[in-house]
This record gives structure tokens, sequence and C-alpha cells, in this order.
């Protein structure tokens, strides 16, 4: 995972629990957008996503 991937996860991860503290979303979506920003947020830490690997997605730079 590219090092820009995994800003836009972690601010979007940071924006949802934002949200979440100051009541803006609520209820059975407020629960599901908390799992999708954790998710995001644990990607992001250990820089894998294994839905890109299942599909074959790579946003990493390779070195020469």
């Amino acid at each position: 995972m590219g090092g820009i991937d995994r800003i836009i996860r972690i601010i979007v991860a940071a924006v949802i629990g934002v949200l979440f503290y100051m009541n803006i979303i609520q209820g059975t979506l407020a629960y599901v957008l908390l799992a999708v920003g954790g998710i995001f947020a644990l990607t992001s830490f250990v820089s894998f996503c294994p839905l890109y690997a299942l599909v074959g997605l790579n946003t990493c730079k390779v070195k020469k």
C-alpha cells in the first residue's frame, strides 16, 4: 500500500470518528461507518489491504 493511500485512509477514519463523537452520524449507519473506519485505520497502520491483494491492486511505488 502506497503512502498516499495510507494517508487518505487515516484521514477518512479520523473524520468518521469525529462525526460519530459529535453525534452527526447515529444508529446503524454510525456503527457500519465506525467498522469501516476501523478497518481503514488498521490496514493503513499495517500497510496491507487484503482486498487489494485479492484483486491484484498495488499502490506502492516500485524501487529501482
